[in-house]
Formats: C-alpha cells, structure tokens, sequence
C-alpha cells in the first residue's frame, strides 16, 4: 500500500483555489473523484505521497510547502488597473504573475544586499505630470528617437535599450503547452521597483500593440505605480470604465511613439491615404489604427475623416490578420519538423537581462545550481545552450 501523505488539508484547498483551478479539473489530474480530493481538503482521508506530488506541482508550490501547519503568507496582488468588468484572472495569469514576482524579489534583493544605486528614473513623476513631458524622459533616458529605428522591428530596439538601463523585460505568451495567456485578461504588468523593475508583456500578438503595451508598462516604472493593465488601447471609447493610472500611461505612451514633433510636420496628404499612413506608422513601429487616433486627438484630421480612414485601416488590417495566419501556419509546419526553438522561449521569458544575471551569479558561485535552475527554468546540464542563445 502506497504510503500517505499527512499534508495540512486548508493548505492544500489554499494551494489549489489561489492557483485558479477547479476542484475537477485538480481531481483529474491525479485520476481521482472531485469527491476524493475534497475528503483531503476536508481532512477525512490523505492522498499518496505521489499524488501530492502531482498536484503540488499542478498548482506550482514547493511540495513542502502543502505540509505547513497553516496557509503561508503569499506574495501581495499587484494593483489591478484593469478596466472594470475584466475577465476574472485565470491560472495562467496568476501563475505568470507569481514567477516574475519571484524573480523580481530574488534579484531586488540581492541588488539591495549589494548596496547597488537605487535606479533614478523609477517613481519620477507622479499622474499629475504632463504625459509629454514624461514621453520624453523616457526616450531620454532609453536613448530612443522614433522614427530613427536601427531595424524593421522597434520592439527589439525598445527592449535592448530598456534592459541596458536596468529595467528586465519578460515576454511569453503561455506557462506550458496546455496552458495559454488571456489578452483579454491581461496584456501587460509592472513592477516598479527602484532596484530591480520588471516588466511583463504578453507576447499573443502581433509587435504594434506589444509595442504599445511595452511603453505603456515603462510609464507605470516612471510613475512608481506597479499594477496589471489590460485593454490596452490608444483609443478609449468610454474612458469611466479605466483607471486614471491606465488612462495616464497611455497617454504618456501614445506620446513616447508618436511624437508631436514628427506627426505635426507630415504633409497633410499623409492623412487622406490609407496607404500612406500604414507606411509611417511601419515607420514608428505602431499600428495605422493608433497613428490615426493620435491625429484625431491633436485635431490633425477632422471626425469625418478620422472614421473614413478608419474604415479604411480595418480592412487593410483584416488582411494584414490573413496574412499573419499564413505565416503562423507555416511557422506551425516548420516547428512540427524542427520545434520551436526552447531555449529562445525561456530566454524571452525570463528576460535576457535576468538570464545573464542568474548565470553570472551561477558561474561565480553565488548561488546554489538548483536555485540557478529553479529562476531559469532550465536543466543545469542546459545552461551552456541557454547561454549560446543569449549571445546569437
């Protein structure tokens, strides 16, 4: 008879409900009955040692963890700037959040152990600051002139340069293969701490609004306000449904992209051609939607014309989505011969800045390989693979 495993029953129903995951869908993952798992939750019987296992990995806890006397004290929420009415958060979104906090509050503490410099630029102006004026503090800082791109994909550019100033940028769009991102539950976080920022983007798009949502989460680190945002948009609709946080940093993000000084100078035709304006916004690395939305709100094109070349805009990007489909299909035939490349996924994931500070403090013997692996997310044996991606 299997031995049993005497774990503490409301930490292991704690462990599962703050994983987001239902009684079923846990029972099922240990081939058992809703009914069997909730005798355990209640006390009145104790799973195996394997399957306790089993669902301490499910909800991503430390297997000792389900054998405390009582439920531990989890990492704070962050603030949730979401606009009202959001999707509930889900188990990916929650276990996302949970494994950049852990990251962030590793490496926050060892900069601060080793005395770094707190980083300047991380609470500098509050939401009463001109959206403009924190526009251009950013690119300042970053090194960034729009329009001046070094490559076809300012995503890139934006990412190199923030994480050369100390902010890490993570992006993924899933935890596991069975386990995807919600957009519509969260598109981007940070966390503006002035010792170790981190910034999360949700990778399930296409570069224009990541873009977006990357300058968007740098406005948060500006503000000193870390929170979980979603529907990010140039464009609001019904601006009561959003917090005035979010409503701030899109401004200060539509700033940062499109810049006064460079859509203000464009011919005037610029405007009235579909064509045209795709091309500039290619330009700036956004999309023809958010150009043209900039435009309206600097009274640049007229209600009338605003909704014409919109119209216009939607049907370019219906076909621009056609095309994007080509391609994931036959990305999707591509990995099924080679595989998508795992170790670029976990270096994106994890940020690069992050990887080659976990496998610094590795190679000097600062930390212990199995907590060098657990931060990673990568087999030891690996890590000279992860590095080689790193450098390419």
């Amino acid at each position: 008879m299997a031995d049993k495993a005497f774990i503490t029953p409301n930490v292991l129903k704690w462990a599962r409900e703050s994983a987001r995951i239902s009684l079923e869908t846990a029972a099922a993952k240990v081939s058992v009955p809703s009914e069997r798992l909730k005798e355990w939750e209640e006390g009145e019987s104790q799973p195996t040692i394997r399957q306790a296992q089993i669902l301490a990995r499910a909800y991503k806890r430390p297997f000792a963890l389900i054998f405390l006397p009582d439920v531990p004290r989890d990492f704070q929420p962050l603030q949730d700037y979401r606009k009202m009415g959001s999707k509930s958060l889900g188990t990916a979104s929650i276990f996302i959040m949970r494994e950049i906090r852990q990251k962030q509050t590793w490496i926050s503490e060892v900069y601060e152990e080793n005395k770094e410099e707190k980083l300047p630029f991380v609470g500098r102006f509050d939401i009463t600051a001109n959206p403009n004026q924190v526009a251009e503090d950013i690119l300042r800082t970053l090194g960034i002139v729009p329009a001046a791109y070094k490559s076809d994909n300012p995503i890139s550019e934006w990412i190199s340069k923030a994480e050369a100033k100390g902010i890490f940028i993570s992006r993924t769009s899933f935890i596991h293969s069975r386990l995807k991102l919600d957009s519509d539950e969260i598109q981007g976080f940070a966390i503006a701490d002035p010792y170790a920022p981190f910034v999360f983007i949700n990778s399930d798009d296409w570069n224009a609004p990541q873009l977006f949502t990357l300058v968007h989460e740098l406005a948060h680190i500006w503000i000193g306000k870390s929170g979980i945002s979603n529907d990010i948009s140039p464009e609001i609709e019904d601006r009561g449904k959003f917090h005035p946080v979010e409503l701030f940093c899109n401004e200060v993000a539509a700033n940062a992209l499109i810049p006064l000084a460079i859509i203000s100078n464009l011919e005037k035709s610029t405007f009235s051609s579909s064509r045209e304006v795709f091309k500039i916004a290619k330009v700036l690395g956004i999309s023809s939607f958010a150009f043209l939305v900039r435009a309206l709100n600097l009274k640049l094109i007229s209600a009338n014309l605003y909704l014409k070349m919109k119209a216009e805009a939607d049907l370019e990007f219906k076909a621009f989505l056609i095309r994007e489909e080509e391609k994931r299909a036959k990305q999707k035939e591509s990995d099924k011969k080679g595989g998508p490349n795992y170790f670029l996924l976990q270096l994106n994931r994890n940020s690069r800045l992050f990887t080659q500070t976990v496998l610094d403090a590795f190679r000097g013997g600062f930390i212990e390989p199995t907590q060098a692996s657990n931060l990673l997310n990568v087999q030891v044996n690996k890590f000279q693979k992860l590095e080689a991606q790193l450098y390419k």
